[in-house]
């Protein structure tokens, strides 16, 4: 089942950066409705829990510092074909390899400091979005 809701985080180095307004901005210019937005900052546990799926991985620890080292931007986007039309607008985690003009390659400064997460499929974009907000908090 497909859905026109995508999750998506501006992570702490374009936080750091000053970027997280640009980067909306450019979300907002290409269609998407911001339904749920939080400015929060990850605890350990909390950002152990949410990439408990890489736990096994030789960067999981390396990913989590990254993570909990500054604040960050929560979201929940709405547009037609939410999860692909996001992940080219976002562009490649490499931002080397991103096209130009896509969040990555205008804003991250490497691989593993890459400004900005998107959810893959429908079903993450589900569970990341159910992680960070209620029901409540989504308009």
């Amino acid at each position: 089942m497909t859905t026109n809701r995508t999750f998506t985080m501006i992570k702490p180095d374009a936080v750091a950066n000053g970027h997280a307004g640009k980067i909306l901005d450019q979300i907002i210019e290409a269609g998407f409705k911001v339904v749920a937005l939080k400015y929060t900052q990850l605890s350990t546990e909390k950002a152990g829990n949410f990439y408990d799926i890489h736990r096994e991985r030789p960067f999981f620890n390396d990913l989590v510092s990254f993570m909990t080292s500054g604040p960050i931007y929560a979201a929940i986007l709405e547009k037609d074909n939410a999860i692909e039309d996001f992940r080219k607008l976002i562009g490649a985690t490499d931002p080397q390899k991103a096209e130009p003009g896509t969040i990555r390659n205008r804003f991250a400064k490497s691989i593993d400091a890459n400004a900005i997460h998107g959810s893959d499929s429908d079903d993450n974009a589900k569970i990341e979005g159910d992680f960070f907000f209620a029901e409540n908090e989504r308009f």
